[in-house]
């Protein structure tokens, strides 16, 4: 039997298939349900990835997406700007704020220092945090980066930076997760348990 595509379902496969997570059996189911949409329900779907594209840009303070010069968090009385939890994507910060905790503002680097992958210091939003601490009245700088070879390297690096500054550096406690099992975890979650441990 003769296999035959259509080009222009195809290249939507294609382009599914280029989003993180996503294999070819998705792609494709992806791409036949985009098909089956009403017109305008698919117009109004690329004008939201084309909104998205145009309109999302960089707060100029913090560096988070916003589709104004500052971002709702910079710009709210309401928040402790003393304070500064650093994050490694905008994805964090928004993994931070679900928690309804935290009450201070946001820098998001935009990646983490890795020489591997060629990303130096340079590539990251450094720069735009170093200038805030000039302008701001910030007494702590947490480190949120992620538990990786690349996080860890880069809170290092960061905290080289600041503490002559003579602001507060601290490292979020990473440790066992509720319901986690001690006999599966592994020695630096268990370390990082045991640094971050509380009073009762």
């Amino acid at each position: 039997m003769a296999s035959y595509s259509v080009a222009p379902l195809q290249k939507l496969i294609e382009q599914f298939e280029k989003l993180p997570g996503i294999g070819a059996k998705t792609a494709q189911r992806l791409a036949y349900f985009v098909l089956n949409m009403p017109k305008t329900e698919a117009e109004e779907f690329s004008k939201a990835i084309i909104d998205a594209h145009e309109k999302i840009k960089y707060c100029s303070i913090c560096c988070n997406f916003t589709d104004k010069d500052k971002c709702p968090v910079c710009t709210s009385a309401s928040r402790d700007h003393s304070v500064i939890c650093v994050v490694e994507t905008p994805r964090d910060a928004m993994a931070m704020e679900s928690t309804n905790e935290y009450r201070g503002t946001y820098h998001v680097l935009h990646g983490a220092i890795s020489p591997l992958n060629g990303v130096g210091p340079d590539q990251l939003k450094i720069k735009e945090l170093l200038a805030r601490l000039n302008n701001q009245e910030v007494k702590e700088v947490i480190m949120a980066t992620n538990p990786t070879v690349e996080g860890e390297a880069t809170a290092m690096y960061l905290t080289r930076l600041l503490k002559p500054l003579g602001i507060k550096v601290t490292r979020l406690a990473y440790g066992i997760p509720v319901g986690g099992d001690l006999e599966y975890a592994d020695e630096v979650t268990l370390a990082r348990a045991l640094e971050g441990r509380t009073d009762l």
